[in-house]
C-alpha cells in the first residue's frame, strides 16, 4: 500500500464525509490497519535528541526496532534481542546473551556486534543520547560468539530496566555506518515486526510486515499510521470510519463512541502521570507560592467533572504501580489554606501573584482544559496564570535547555515503574529532564544513583518525595487512564506503558 499525501488527505475528507452522514466504522479487511496518532514523529533514531525520550512514540520505534530486552503489556520484563542478561555476583561486571537466527530488515544478519556497537555509541557523549549517562557505566566489552560480558564502570542498579525502556534500542551497525545519520534518517531499517514503507513528515507513516520476524509475523500485511494531534479530529476519524483505532481522546467521547455500533474501547490505567514542572525562576522561588498553588487545586473534582471519572489523583511522581510508592504522603486541597500561605508573602486576590504556565492540548485528554480549571482554582487565591499552548516537541526543546516557563504542564512516562527515572530524573537538576536546580534535591538524589542496597535506594527515594512534598518542588495532578477506541473488528491489547503497538492487534 502506497500513499501520497494528497491521496492521504483525500482519505481523511471522505472519512469524514462517512461520518457526517452516519458513515460506519471502518472495517479492517485485506490486511490492512489504519491508527490515528495523537503525536507526530520527528526522528527516525530512537536513541538520540529529545524524542528518544518521549514516551508517547515509543509505540512507533517498538514497531520498527527491537530493545535489548522486551517489555510486556503488564509491564514485566522478558527476553528481546537478549535472552539472558545480569550481574555478576560482585556487581563488577555483566553478562548478556544474544538472540540468534535474527536478521535486519535488508537481509543482513543481526550479531554481538550490533549489541556492542549500540551499547558503546549510547554511550558515548559525542552521540546526543539523552540517557548517556547511564549506558556510559558499562564498558571494555567482550564477545564470545553469541555472548557479551562487559566491566561495570560505575554500578547503575536501573540498567537493565533501561534496556527496555528509553533510548534501549539496538540499531545496525554495519547499515549505519555505510549510510551515515542521514542516510538512515532517510531509509531506517531495524529488526522489528514492521519495515518502513512510506513516511511523510507531519502527515502519516505506512508500515509493513516483516515476514522473518523473530516473534512471528504481524497479523496485518500493512499499518497505515495518521499523525492527528488534535483530539476531535481523531474522533471524527475512528467514528467516520477513516481509521480501525485510536486514543487519547476526550472520555465523554469514549463514551459516546464505544456505545455505537462496531465500535468498542479500553480503559486502562497506565503508568502515565500528569505533572505541573516547576522552574527555580521568580516567583516559583517562594517557597509559600508553590505550596499554595498545589493546596488550591482540588484534583478529585477535575477527575470527576473534567475526566468523567477516568483518572487517579496523586501527590508524589509516584503511582501505586512504582516501586517507591508512599501513600502517606499527602497534599491536600485546602484552599483557605493556599490563601494564608500567599498572604504570609504578601499575596492575594488583590494583589495576585502573576506567572505563565505552558500546556499541551489535545495530546491527553482534557491537558488544556485540565489547567483551564487549575488557572480558575489559582485565581481564587490569589493566583493569576497567562495558560500558552504548546506542541508536546516544543516541551522537549523548552525543557532539555532549561527554557520552560515557571510552570509546565506534562505527562510523565514511568513504564519501568522505578523511582529513578520518575523523581529522580524530574527532579535532579544536572538531569536534562529536570528544571529545578535546588541543592537539596541534589545532594539527596545524588548518592541513590549509584546505591547497591536496594531497600535503601528505595526509601531514600520515599524520603527525596516527602521533601518534595513538604516544599512543593513540583506539582503531581493525576495517574491517567488511557481510552483506546476501536473498531469491534480488532483486538486491541493495551500496555500499562501506554504504548500502542500495532504488532499487537489482531483480528476479532
Amino acid at each position: 500500500m502506497t500513499l501520497t499525501r494528497r491521496a492521504l488527505m483525500g482519505y481523511g475528507a471522505a472519512g469524514l464525509g462517512l461520518g457526517l452522514l452516519g458513515g460506519a466504522p471502518a472495517r479492517a479487511q485485506s490486511g490492512e490497519l489504519s491508527i490515528a496518532y495523537n503525536v507526530n514523529l520527528p526522528s527516525w533514531d530512537p536513541t538520540v535528541g529529545p524524542s528518544a525520550v518521549n514516551p508517547t512514540i515509543q509505540g512507533i520505534y517498538q514497531s520498527v526496532f527491537d530493545q535489548y530486552i522486551n517489555q510486556e503489556p503488564d509491564l514485566s520484563f522478558t527476553g528481546g534481542l537478549l535472552t539472558k542478561w545480569g550481574w555478576t555476583d560482585d556487581n563488577t561486571k555483566i553478562r548478556m546473551v544474544v538472540r540468534e537466527g535474527v536478521t535486519w530488515h535488508n537481509g543482513d544478519p543481526f550479531t554481538a556486534e550490533d549489541v556492542v556497537w549500540s551499547l558503546e555509541r549510547a554511550g558515548a557523549a559525542e552521540t546526543g543520547n539523552p540517557i548517556q549517562f547511564v549506558w556510559s557505566k558499562i564498558g571494555n566489552y567482550a564477545i564470545d560468539g553469541n555472548v557479551i560480558t562487559a566491566d561495570v564502570l560505575s554500578f547503575e542498579p536501573t540498567l537493565f530496566k533501561w534496556m527496555g525502556f528509553l533510548t534501549g534500542y539496538v540499531l545496525p551497525k554495519k547499515y549505519y555506518e555505510e549510510v551515515g545519520a542521514e542516510g538512515f534518517e532517510a531509509a531506517p531499517i531495524g529488526t522489528g515486526p514492521y519495515m518502513v514503507d512510506r513516511f511523510e513528515r507531519n502527515a502519516f507513516l505506512t508500515l509493513k510486515a516483516n515476514p522473518a520476524y523473530w516473534g512471528g509475523a504481524p497479523a496485518y500485511e500493512t499499518v497505515t499510521l495518521k499523525f492527528v494531534t488534535d483530539a476531535s479530529s481523531r474522533v471524527a476519524e475512528v467514528e467516520s470510519g477513516a481509521s480501525h483505532i485510536t486514543l487519547e481522546i476526550p472520555y465523554e467521547e469514549y463514551d459516546r463512541l464505544r456505545a455505537k455500533d462496531g465500535l468498542t474501547g479500553t480503559t486502562t490505567p497506565v503508568s502515565d502521570i500528569a505533572m505541573i514542572f516547576i522552574n527555580d525562576v521568580d516567583p516559583m522561588l517562594d517557597r509559600n507560592v508553590r505550596l499554595a498553588m498545589h493546596h488550591a487545586i482540588d484534583k478529585q473534582a477535575i477527575v470527576d467533572r473534567l475526566l468523567s471519572g477516568y483518572g487517579i489523583p496523586i501527590d508524589t511522581l509516584q503511582t501505586p504501580e512504582y516501586a517507591a510508592y508512599d501513600p502517606t504522603i499527602t497534599v491536600g486541597y485546602d484552599p483557605e489554606k493556599a490563601k494564608a500561605l500567599l498572604a504570609e508573602s504578601g499575596f492575594g486576590p488583590d494583589n495576585p501573584v502573576r506567572f505563565k504556565i505552558q500546556t499541551t492540548r489535545g495530546f491527553k485528554p482534557k491537558d488544556f482544559e485540565m489547567i483551564q480549571a487549575i488557572v480558575g482554582l489559582w485565581r481564587r487565591v490569589g493566583i493569576e496564570a497567562e495558560i500558552e499552548v504548546y506542541e508536546i516537541a516544543k516541551h522537549f526543546e523548552l525543557r532539555a535547555a532549561d527554557q520552560l516557563a515557571p510552570a509546565a504542564f506534562y505527562n510523565w512516562g514511568n513504564s519501568v515503574g522505578d523511582p529513578a527515572t520518575s523523581t529522580g530524573f524530574a527532579m535532579f537538576g544536572p538531569s536534562p529532564h529536570s528544571v529545578w536546580d535546588g541543592e537539596d534535591m541534589i545532594n539527596m538524589i545524588g548518592p541513590l544513583w549509584g546505591e547497591a542496597d536496594e531497600a535503601k535506594r528505595i526509601e531514600g527515594f520515599k524520603a527525596v518525595d516527602r521533601k518534595i512534598a513538604e516544599d512543593g518542588l513540583v506539582i503531581p495532578l493525576i495517574q491517567y487512564v488511557q481510552p483506546i477506541v476501536h473498531s469491534t473488528d480488532v483486538t486491541v491489547t493495551p500496555h500499562v506503558s501506554g504504548a500502542l503497538h500495532p504488532h499487537r492487534v489482531k483480528p476479532a
